[in-house]
């Protein structure tokens, strides 16, 4: 017995439960997850730190862009390529894998616990597609599959693996107590592509600047947005946060109210001079202006230039901007 890992780490209780398992059945477990601005790390960190094992980071973003531009498979009900972005993390996991010589790759995938991408078919086409055959453990599910090579060799022990199938819950929450797991998330997706605001801003930037630019595939996280008439996109800071994410970039244009509260808006990239105008009345509309006399001035500034100022006449009317927001 004894044989080396990588799980793959969501943070989620399933991943969670694949590790304890491994540990059960004899193996040295390291997990790995992936960052790309579609889904947040930081559950997969504080899973890995509450287990007490390493945790490898791989940057996934230009993965994940080629997929949402050409997904083998499809889409699932949104902009998510499931299928091929699970096959794909499997087949980065198992890169690094033969990299630090361990014996094989892990997921918490249950069988039928999803109905599309963990039906037996589709656990398959995963295996197949990752190029890990025979070194891809599914822990939660061992049972109901094919024994992998660590099984065949003894290095890992199959009866201490699970037949876990279908889409009740009950049998993780007691493993969980057993495993002492007392900290883990709902059972949501966690994944952005699956949230139809979000794949409509993605589809819209899609469509008009392309994904090419990994910046604003990165501000796709920031803000409302809206798509003016002369082409132009603009980001609306929502909160003090976004507000600073948004002064902090260099590209484009960034506009904030000087003499009353409001949000910060970056104009990516300027498509025609009129758009300037309504971003202007843009931000004012959202600002905090009932108790000011006159009008408000904003402060605009071009890249890494110096801001000018001006004044924005009235009247600021929200209600314009509806049908140019796209979320």
């Amino acid at each position: 017995m004894g044989c080396k890992g990588l799980s793959l780490m969501s943070g989620g209780l399933d991943s969670q439960l694949a590790i304890r398992v491994l540990q059960n059945a004899g193996a040295e477990v390291e997990a790995v997850c992936f960052a790309t601005p579609f889904f947040d790390i930081s559950a997969a960190k504080k899973a890995a730190a509450a287990l007490g094992v390493k945790l490898h980071v791989v940057d996934f973003t230009d993965d994940e862009i080629s997929l949402i531009e050409n997904p083998p498979h499809g889409f699932g009900g949104a902009m998510n390529p499931c299928i091929d972005c699970h096959a794909l993390m499997i087949r980065r996991a198992g890169e690094l894998m033969g990299k630090l010589g361990y014996d094989f790759v892990a997921t918490g995938e249950v069988q039928g616990q999803r109905p599309m991408s963990q039906n037996r078919q589709s656990l398959g086409v995963v295996e197949k597609c990752s190029g890990l055959k025979g070194r891809l453990v599914r822990p939660m599910s061992a049972k109901l599959l094919e024994p992998t090579v660590p099984e065949l060799e003894g290095k890992l022990d199959r009866e201490k693996l699970l037949d876990v199938s279908g889409r009740s819950r009950d049998r993780q929450i007691a493993l969980a107590a057993e495993f002492g797991i007392v900290d883990y998330p709902s059972p949501a997706g966690g994944c952005k592509l699956t949230e139809e605001g979000f794949c409509r801003k993605l589809k819209d930037l899609k469509d008009h600047e392309g994904l090419g630019d990994r910046r604003l595939v990165e501000l796709l996280v920031v803000g409302r947005r809206f798509r003016l008439p002369g082409g132009s996109s603009v980001i609306l800071g929502r909160d003090r946060n976004e507000n600073a994410v948004l002064r902090a970039e260099r590209r484009g244009i960034r506009l904030a109210p000087v003499n009353v509260p409001g949000p910060t808006a970056l104009v990516p990239e300027l498509k025609a001079e009129s758009d300037l105008d309504l971003a202007q009345e843009l931000v004012c509309s959202y600002s905090r202006y009932d108790r000011l006399e006159g009008d408000i001035r904003m402060s605009v500034a071009r890249g890494d230039g110096s801001p000018d100022e001006r004044a924005v006449p009235r009247p600021y009317v929200r209600e314009r901007f509806r049908s140019w927001q796209i979320v």
